[in-house]
């Protein structure tokens, strides 16, 4: 995205101008206005430079002796304090400045979910209102402080910035849903049409009946592509005590990892706490909680009877065809198949990939 910048200038118009310009009009002094108003000499001259604010007195006064209404008064000493308040605030956050390095802004930018600002304090002021966050310290305490806690894997880089700023569009982005009281039995309920949803190569299709059927049971679900410093795949958190929030990346956009990722992320909903933060793809906070979360969405996925049957036929040389016979017959899709397979190490993670969907996001065409 390219920058954008609103129309900000250094100097502001007080209140006192447009009087000014009233008192020029009638060809009256400022000892005749204090005279016609009851102001004092002295409070006129604060009065004009913008040095006292407008009181409801002043309003009703200024607008019988000077015409227009005590609202307009009012209002037009509003702004002006407004605009003085926003240029303390813009001068005061470059000193902030700093904090925009730990974010990927380039990214946030072209992805729209910030406007870019040429001012370094009202850029810092920019990302302050996309977290939702009057200050740095209070997105340290929001934000970063939660993420610390988590670990990275060697293989990926780790950016505490990256991984709030995804987290937080994903807030937005599910606040946006409108969702059903929580439902722990209704969502248990539906994993078999969920499951079903893996057959459909189309996300056009399956994304937005995903975000349906997850909304009937008070699940808010939104897909995020994440920026570089982010390596994560799915995070879920309760947003309030009968809704919750489930993200997806698509992080590998291939299909088999998609939806291990979904049954992963409502295994958390429907087995551990509602205090908790789970993000998957920088290591968890309890390895329990992990695998216990792997295997439901494995056995979700491919049962227990069903794997079985499957590390029979599982070898390098296996062919297409009886793999997508197996997936048919068990009513997944192929990919998932051979991603279970390549994840158990019965065939190579080079081998049948092409049975996979693979995805790809819209402004990467």
């Amino acid at each position: 995205m390219t920058d954008s910048s609103t129309f900000a200038p250094d100097w502001i118009s007080p209140p006192g101008d447009t009087i000014e310009d009233l008192l020029a009009e009638r060809g009256w002094s400022k000892a005749e206005f204090a005279e016609r108003t009851g102001f004092t000499a002295k409070h006129v001259n604060e009065l004009v430079k913008g040095r006292v604010p407008i009181t409801a007195d002043a309003a009703e006064r200024l607008s019988r002796v000077l015409g227009s209404t005590s609202d307009f008064w009012l209002v037009r000493d509003a702004q002006y304090q407004a605009a003085r308040e926003r240029q303390r605030a813009i001068k005061s956050a470059v000193e902030d400045a700093g904090w925009l390095c730990e974010l990927p802004l380039a990214w946030m930018r072209k992805q729209g979910w910030v406007l870019g600002r040429r001012d370094k304090g009202e850029q810092v002021l920019e990302c302050l209102s996309y977290f939702g966050v009057a200050s740095v310290p209070a997105w340290r305490e929001q934000y970063a402080a939660p993420l610390t806690a988590f670990r990275a894997s060697d293989k990926y880089e780790k950016r505490i910035g990256a991984i709030a700023a995804w987290l937080r569009k994903g807030e937005i982005e599910t606040s946006k849903v409108e969702c059903e009281t929580f439902d722990k039995s209704g969502l248990r309920a539906s994993l078999a049409e969920i499951r079903a949803l893996t057959t459909e190569p189309d996300p056009g299709v399956f994304m937005p009946r995903l975000v349906q059927i997850c909304a009937s049971s008070g699940v808010s679900l939104a897909f995020v592509p994440a920026p570089t410093g982010c390596p994560v795949s799915g995070a879920t958190r309760w947003l309030t005590p009968n809704k919750a929030m489930l993200l997806l990346s698509m992080r590998h956009k291939s299909n088999d990892h998609l939806w291990f990722t979904v049954f992963h992320e409502i295994a958390h909903l429907l087995l551990h706490g509602k205090r908790m933060l789970f993000i998957e793809g920088i290591n968890g906070l309890d390895p329990a909680l992990e695998r216990e979360a792997d295997v439901f969405a494995g056995e979700t996925l491919i049962s227990v009877d069903d794997a079985r049957r499957l590390k029979e036929i599982a070898k390098p040389n296996v062919a297409k065809a009886k793999i997508i016979q197996f997936a048919e017959e068990i009513g997944i899709a192929p990919g998932v198949v051979v991603g279970r397979m390549q994840k158990e190490t019965w065939i190579p993670w080079s081998h049948l990939n092409a049975l996979k969907t693979r995805y790809v996001w819209a402004n990467e065409l």
